[in-house]
């Protein structure tokens, strides 16, 4: 869409995931489950979604074919 989420609004997301695996798995599952923010991540925006609560990494698109910018968003996890 070329609308890229802010951290708070991806931790939100992520959050919620978290929360629903809680309900349906317990706390040891929904704790040891990676879930990876899948929105537009760039170096950036990477250490600000990489430092929220439940967004354990990201899949990276476009930014990897760079490899300045992947090596950035590397370094911000």
């Amino acid at each position: 869409t070329g609308v890229t989420a802010t951290s708070e609004q991806a931790q939100e997301m992520h959050g919620f995931i978290r929360s629903i695996l809680n309900e349906k798995y317990g706390s040891k599952i929904a704790e040891n489950t990676s879930i990876l923010y899948g929105g537009s991540c760039n170096p950036r925006n990477a250490k600000e979604l990489f430092t929220q609560k439940d967004i354990d990494g990201g899949l990276i698109g476009g930014a990897s074919l760079e490899a300045d910018d992947f090596l950035s968003i590397i370094n911000a996890f």
